[in-house]
């Protein structure tokens, strides 16, 4: 089990929906707290901390400077973020539950969602990645493809070209994609960035039994 944070205590928890959030590389789960306002009503959120040590702070696998990693490394990491997902679940009656990664925690969703596509009632990626998996690929594109946020600045020095190129080949065959770009932002989260969020998630998280979904693109 992870280490962890909460948005809401145990008892405010039954019946809101359980956005699991996963931090960059060499960070820690209290790098997601300042979501934690922004998010609509109904919302819980619990930030996990990665199980890899990056000096005194975590990622969730090891990661090179041309975010390079083991395949292995990062479906074992993914393994292992699942198992917490489920035992989260079982000891709370969530609505339903979604993803949101930043950095290398955007890699860490997707890699998730990947493992299990029908888990997850949406899913957020900010300013990240994703990682090959010739082995996950196999069973791709997905079937029953999820509501997917990507946002970041087109000036991110952190995410190279190939790696943008190569997520949005993936998140346009695999996900139904809202794609936004916030300029100047650099490689963080912003506050434009941080209530379109919430927007999305009330629509496709919360409205996920209302509304029926339906492909929406924009950059």
């Amino acid at each position: 089990m992870h280490h962890m944070i909460w948005s809401a205590p145990a008892a405010e928890r039954p019946g809101t929906h359980l956005l699991v959030m996963l931090h960059g590389y060499g960070s820690d789960e209290t790098a997601m707290k300042a979501i934690f306002p922004s998010l609509p009503a109904g919302v819980t959120a619990v930030a996990l901390r990665g199980s890899f040590t990056v000096g005194d702070r975590f990622g969730w696998f090891l990661l090179d400077p041309t975010l390079e990693a083991d395949a292995a490394d990062v479906l074992q990491a993914g393994s292992e973020l699942l198992a917490t997902i489920t035992s989260l679940q079982q000891q709370g009656s969530f609505t339903g539950v979604s993803l949101l990664g930043f950095s290398q925690g955007m890699a860490m969703a997707v890699t998730a969602l990947r493992l299990r596509p029908s888990g997850f009632a949406s899913a957020v990626g900010l300013s990240g990645f994703v990682v090959e998996s010739e082995l996950l690929a196999m069973a791709e594109p997905l079937a029953n493809p999820v509501p997917f946020f990507w946002g970041r600045d087109r000036a991110d020095w952190v995410i190279h070209p190939d790696a943008i190129e190569a997520g949005r080949r993936w998140l346009e065959l695999n996900t139904l994609l809202t794609a936004r770009t916030y300029p100047g932002m650099g490689h963080r989260i912003g506050a434009e960035e941080m209530r379109d969020i919430a927007v999305f998630l009330r629509i496709f998280a919360l409205g996920a039994d209302k509304y029926k979904v339906t492909e929406y693109r924009s950059d």
